[in-house]
């Protein structure tokens, strides 16, 4: 479908895509990319990339990416805090991980117990917080780079959290569902050095969280996805300009509806 060239680098093909998974190429309650099939096979007729984009681990995103054919395609994992190289495994180097659980755990305590991470539970509990089957679970707390979680408290407790870890080099986003820690690192800045590997052709992106914000604004097109089950995004300044749109559909449907109608402005 593409080929290597040189070391490391891609021919160069018409345009690269850049996803989300969770709410936008995955159904949010399901986890089905069904209804995206055709805009899939699609784009694996023109010889587009396709790059998944999301806060989930390289142990969650190496199988899902096998399913959707997309193993010979590199993958953002973790929110934009790593990469997983073409056809790679996961491996097992999880010092950033222990190294930010260790910096997290050093703040106060009444700011520390308002935020609960997949470090601090169970494979029980993140089956029933994310709806993931129970062999899925221990995959997405298998992490290297960040640590998703819920946080329990006012929006001043927020605030103060929030600046507390930016005062210890750790950076706090918001998902679709669950406010994302890490030294840094954004979807935006591994997707330029993604795309420099293909000749830097024009990108596509689509996503539905504040979490893909960057990438939507990056691109040179964007979809914002429908997600009833989440808050909407605040108008982006692309969008007046129609590099930026908003799907009709929520989910799969509206990332297919999306690419098979896709134009560049």
């Amino acid at each position: 479908m593409w080929h290597t060239k040189g070391k490391g680098h891609m021919t160069q093909p018409p345009f690269i895509v850049f996803t989300d998974l969770d709410g936008t190429l995955l159904d949010h309650h399901d986890y089905s990319w069904t209804a995206a099939q055709p805009a899939l096979d699609h784009l694996a007729e023109r010889g587009v990339p396709v790059v998944l984009a999301s806060s989930k681990t390289a142990a969650e995103i190496a199988p899902l990416r096998a399913a959707m054919g997309l193993s010979a395609c590199p993958a953002i994992v973790e929110n934009g805090a790593g990469i997983l190289p073409a056809h790679a495994t996961p491996d097992d180097d999880a010092a950033p991980y222990a190294r930010l659980r260790t910096t997290l755990d050093s703040l106060p305590a009444p700011l520390r117990k308002c935020f609960t991470g997949f470090g601090d539970m169970t494979d029980a509990d993140v089956a029933q917080i994310t709806g993931l089957a129970p062999d899925s679970a221990p995959l997405a707390r298998r992490r290297a780079f960040s640590e998703p979680g819920l946080f329990d408290g006012d929006e001043a407790a927020r605030k103060a959290f929030i600046a507390a870890l930016t005062d210890l080099g750790v950076t706090a986003r918001q998902g679709g569902r669950f406010l994302t820690l890490s030294f840094g690192g954004t979807k935006a800045d591994r997707m330029e050095e993604i795309a420099a590997l293909y000749g830097h052709p024009r990108t596509v992106a689509l996503g539905d969280a504040p979490n893909d914000v960057e990438m939507l604004e990056t691109a040179d097109r964007g979809f914002i996805i429908a997600n009833p089950s989440g808050t909407p995004l605040p108008k982006l300044a692309k969008e007046d300009g129609m590099t930026i749109t908003r799907s009709k559909n929520p989910g799969p449907s509206g990332w297919n509806e999306s690419i098979l109608a896709l134009t560049f402005p």
